[in-house]
């Protein structure tokens, strides 16, 4: 952290603090969500959220992977609709981190760690934890946390909770502002946690349930993490420490998803293809990896989809794509609307320099799902690479407006600059440099775009508007 803010630093742990839940039952909780609205207005819980993300990609933390992000984006929009606040707009995103854990920020940013992706084994357990999350934003457990934080700057604000919700290497930081506080307040942000925990629970099973997903995941989830928490010996999962879970407070969830009846659970090959598609990219050694998988599962791939498809993408890991496509293929043609088996093989097909066939599927693909940045951003990456710059511009100048995707922005800057149009290369990288925290090169950027020769009168002044704004942040960023 930039300085030792203790006091905001303990109020905010009072969410996420790890210390065991009180025996209570669901039915005694006291609903904590009405009041706190008041805490923060929509406008600085928008302008924080922004704040917040800008420092988790400084970081360098987010996984900015647009499938990933996508299928996040997707799955939490079935549960926000069902949750008491469907009119939020929420923003899930992937933490790079093998530690298993999730949390909420402000202005509806929920983050999932790929370690708790890869450790939930249903998409209902995985729409558990988002609920949980959502139910954390609907009831307004973070913004009470404010109520002592008005005299700090929005970027002092947002980097505390950068490292204390993302949490830091050696959790010092957490750790410090823990035995900065006295015990009475300690004591304060405990029985705080309970029930914000109990609250979540009850309201997340409630917002999974009428998602149509099996209301039994969460009580599933949190038993096999407690089982498999003395694997961990002396370092639990990060998801333990910061969600405790005990006995009792399983028993509840069990009971809690009871009241809804039996629930068939609804086809999770995406989210099953897509924990394949990160294993993959998790491994540290995919040779080994690979000759493990067919000694286990024989030189066909396997007998199911996802163990095919996570072969293919192995051995294009491997640089074996020749291969990787005579697996991918068949798996297409019998599932031609299946969206992760065509962007995987556009993958593969790009890289082998198949830019023709490529950009077929990818084209196609568009039909199916207009606009889908997951469709765009590889398409737009293959027509650069075969030196097709103006039909690359204007695909992603379409979608450029409304998408807060830094990838989208650097494409577009890559793709103005190729086609002469300096104006667009200087605001689009700006843009980039502003989504992911640098704010003196964003100013910078835009600075060469406002020297611009010829400039329309409407171009100077959103230009000149952009950068005002953008240099009164660098004045409260400098205060710290």
């Amino acid at each position: 952290m930039r300085r030792p803010f203790q006091r905001l630093a303990s109020l905010l742990l009072a969410i996420y603090s790890p210390f065991a839940l009180a025996q209570s039952s669901f039915d005694d909780l006291p609903d904590l969500g009405e009041a706190a609205g008041r805490i923060l207005s929509p406008q600085q819980d928008q302008a924080l959220g922004i704040a917040f993300m800008r420092e988790l990609r400084q970081s360098d933390m987010i996984l900015e992977d647009v499938e990933t992000t996508a299928y996040l984006q997707n799955l939490g929009h079935k549960l926000t609709v069902h949750s008491e606040n469907p009119g939020y707009g929420f923003t899930f995103f992937m933490v790079n981190d093998d530690r298993i854990n999730a949390f909420a920020g402000p202005a509806g940013h929920i983050g999932v760690n790929t370690g708790l992706f890869l450790a939930a084994e249903s998409e209902s357990e995985l729409a558990a934890v988002l609920a949980h999350e959502i139910a954390h934003v609907t009831q307004h457990h973070l913004a009470r946390a404010f109520e002592a934080a008005d005299k700090l700057s929005l970027p002092t604000t947002a980097a505390i909770l950068a490292a204390i919700l993302i949490g830091t290497q050696d959790g010092s930081a957490g750790a410090a502002a823990l035995t900065a506080a006295s015990a009475a307040s300690l004591q304060k942000q405990i029985n705080f946690t309970r029930a914000n925990e109990q609250e979540a629970d009850r309201v997340g099973i409630q917002t999974l349930a009428g998602a149509g997903f099996d209301p039994n995941g969460m009580g599933l989830f949190f038993e096999r993490l407690q089982k498999n928490s003395k694997l961990y010996g002396t370092q639990p999962p990060e998801f333990l420490s910061t969600h405790p879970v005990t006995t009792n407070r399983i028993a509840e969830a069990e009971t809690r998803a009871a009241s809804f009846g039996a629930v068939a659970a609804p086809d999770d090959l995406d989210f099953q293809l897509l924990r394949a598609r990160l294993r993959v990219k998790t491994y540290q050694n995919p040779n080994q990896v690979l000759a493990d998988f067919q000694h286990y599962h024989g030189m066909s791939g396997g007998d199911t989809v996802v163990e095919r498809y996570e072969y293919a993408l192995l051995l294009s890991a491997n640089d074996r794509d020749k291969e990787a496509i005579g697996v991918l293929e068949p798996l297409y043609m019998a599932d031609r609307d299946r969206i992760a088996y065509r962007l995987a093989l556009g993958g593969v097909l790009e890289k082998v320099q198949q830019f023709d066939k490529a950009q077929a599927l990818y084209e196609d693909t568009l039909k199916l799902y207009p606009g889908e940045q997951t469709v765009v951003i590889p398409y737009a990456d293959s027509l650069l690479a075969s030196a097709q710059a103006e039909k690359a511009y204007k695909l992603l100048f379409d979608i450029s407006t409304h998408s807060d995707n830094p990838q989208v922005h650097k494409l577009l800057a890559q793709a103005a600059g190729l086609t002469h149009r300096p104006v667009q290369t200087h605001t689009a990288m700006g843009e980039y440099y502003f989504l992911n925290g640098y704010t003196k090169k964003a100013i910078e950027q835009m600075e060469l775009a406002e020297r611009t020769k010829g400039l329309s009168d409407y171009q100077a002044s959103m230009i000149q508007a952009r950068i005002t704004r953008l240099k009164e942040l660098l004045k409260t960023e400098k205060l710290e």
